[in-house]
């Protein structure tokens, strides 16, 4: 599949958006610099150009960012309960929560390993959970629920209410896949 039309649409809005340079976004606690004129998006941690996928969704929080970036409200919203997602569903639990699943599914007192890695911190919540702060002002609740004798595995992955202000639906299902990859 092509990025090519979302990702000059991206480069367009953020220069639209910008004058001069761009300081480097921190995403999962890797760094990243913004080459307006090459149109390029470097990890600064392994000098390598972000893929076409990452760079739209840090294209898009630049320019969110830009026009100031919603507080986080504490309110966590599940994919289901965001708006103009019925077909979209399959996909996020595809690329996000099964993954999660297949890795801690057996043992979800293992996410807590992720602490030491990512920025992220141990949540309130039953069983086992996690916040991840993808970006700055951009809140991912991991949560994992042991198996018992009627039920397996399972895994959520939240989002504080303020993302919908930020990201797009398909961006949520990018940003929540690449956060499941990263645990």
């Amino acid at each position: 599949m092509s990025y090519e039309i979302a990702f000059n649409k991206a480069w367009q809005e953020l220069n639209s958006a910008y004058e001069g340079k761009i300081e480097p976004v921190i995403f999962l606690g890797d760094e990243y610099s913004v080459d307006r004129e090459k149109k390029t998006i470097l990890s600064l941690s392994c000098n390598v150009p972000a893929k076409d996928f990452l760079a739209i969704l840090i294209l898009h929080y630049l320019v969110q960012k830009n026009k100031g970036l919603p507080e986080p409200t504490g309110e966590w919203l599940t994919f289901r309960e965001l708006a103009g997602i019925e077909g979209y569903y399959p996909a996020f639990r595809k690329r996000a929560v099964e993954p999660v699943i297949r890795k801690y599914g057996n043992k979800p007192e293992n996410i807590f390993s992720v602490l030491e890695r990512l920025p992220s911190r141990k949540a309130d919540f039953k069983d086992f959970s996690i916040i991840v702060d993808a970006f700055a002002g951009v809140p991912v609740l991991i949560k994992l629920i042991r198996a018992d004798e009627e039920f397996g595995p399972d895994a959520n992955i939240l989002f504080d209410k303020s993302v919908i202000k930020i990201f797009c639906t398909e961006d949520i299902i990018v940003l929540a896949g690449i956060v499941a990859g990263q645990l």
